[in-house]
């Protein structure tokens, strides 16, 4: 049964059975609290394990100790230094990447109505690749440490911004000229990205090729504080337009009718996703599938509700590249692998799963 509230806002409202929306309320509640949980949980371990094993017990002291809550001693010599200098910043930055990588794919697949749409399809991540290894064949890294993640963030934006713009047409995005202008560009960033490597001397070769699988490898305090206000502000947006994203699913002309602004809402929801992939790709590098993945399995348990699916995305995009990066560096002794490698060894055939899934249940993706 479906009315128009006429007080507020066209909205459509559906209405469910007392059952139906009780049991939806206590799988979210079960979400939540099972990912919240494992967030912790993970973060944890992830402290604690490395060359330097570290009792749970003793992160947590530590922890309490950094935060002036505690004035009980280490257990051990260097546990403090090591811990607040080289993991706790690790795992800041994994959670703050996570959760921005998957809220972004989020906002894609509501903005263009299409599950498999995800940061990559506006060329971002591949503009932002393409600035990083300008500046690492060129040797402009030589004069500060933060030019590569600068002008990758930069090229990033600008790359947004030109397939934004080269997809209006009488005041309105096409939908479908926005992804095949993307599919343009990153067919470009890719040709320049191959350019780039042949010119450069195998040092450069090798950072670019390393840089492009991701790594989370040697992530300090500052750029945490680079990226946290970046993720956290486009996080308050993302959640200010979870209704009208909901509208979204009606299509471009029932959600018009309801009274959404669809070229604004698209506008401010292409720039919210730029912002959150370039603050991961600048200073993570290009990791894969965590946007295309996470909403998905966020939606099969909670079901397409914005609200509750931002929120739920951001808590299992942090999960699942915090459990990723510990996979990393504990997986081969004294050595750190490529996390963007692992999200997609991972990730291609688990998505495969999903869509052979989904089609045997209902025919297609819904």
């Amino acid at each position: 049964m479906t009315r128009l509230d006429a007080d507020a806002p066209a909205v459509v409202a559906a209405s469910a059975p007392p059952v139906e929306a009780h049991q939806s309320k206590r799988r979210r509640a079960i979400l939540f609290a099972a990912l919240s949980v494992a967030l912790v949980g993970f973060a944890l371990v992830s402290a604690g394990m490395g060359q330097l094993q570290i009792a749970p017990g003793e992160v947590w002291n530590s922890l309490l100790r950094g935060l002036g809550l505690s004035d009980a001693p280490a257990a051990a010599p260097h546990v403090d230094s090591a811990l607040w200098t080289i993991r706790f910043p690790r795992i800041v930055a994994a959670i703050l990447i996570g959760a921005a990588l998957a809220v972004a794919g989020t906002m894609m697949q509501a903005v263009f109505a299409n599950p498999l749409a995800e940061p990559g399809v506006v060329g971002v991540s591949s503009g932002a690749a393409l600035g990083a290894a300008v500046t690492i064949v060129f040797g402009l890294t030589a004069t500060s440490d933060w030019v590569t993640a600068g002008v990758s963030f930069v090229a990033g934006l600008a790359t947004t911004m030109i397939v934004y713009l080269a997809s209006r047409s009488g005041g309105r995005t096409e939908v479908v000229t926005l992804v095949l202008t993307g599919i343009a560009v990153n067919a470009f960033a890719a040709g320049g990205l191959a350019l780039l490597t042949f010119l450069g001397d195998t040092a450069s070769r090798e950072e670019i090729v390393f840089w492009q699988l991701g790594s989370l490898n040697g992530s300090r305090w500052q750029e945490i504080a680079v990226i946290a206000p970046l993720v956290i502000v486009s996080l308050v947006v993302a959640f200010g337009l979870a209704r009208q994203l909901d509208l979204f699913s009606l299509g471009e002309r029932g959600a018009r009718h309801l009274g959404v602004h669809v070229e604004r809402v698209r506008i401010v929801s292409i720039v919210v996703v730029a912002l959150l992939t370039c603050a991961a790709v600048a200073f993570a590098g290009i990791i894969s599938f965590v946007g295309l993945i996470v909403p998905h399995l966020m939606r099969m348990v909670i079901g397409p509700s914005h609200r509750g699916l931002i929120a739920a995305s951001a808590l299992g995009g942090a999960v699942l590249l915090l459990v990723a990066d510990l996979v990393a560096r504990t997986a081969v002794p004294m050595a750190d692998l490529p996390i963007g490698m692992l999200t997609s060894l991972v990730g291609g055939p688990f998505f495969f799963w999903l869509l052979r899934r989904q089609r045997r249940s209902a025919g297609g993706w819904r």
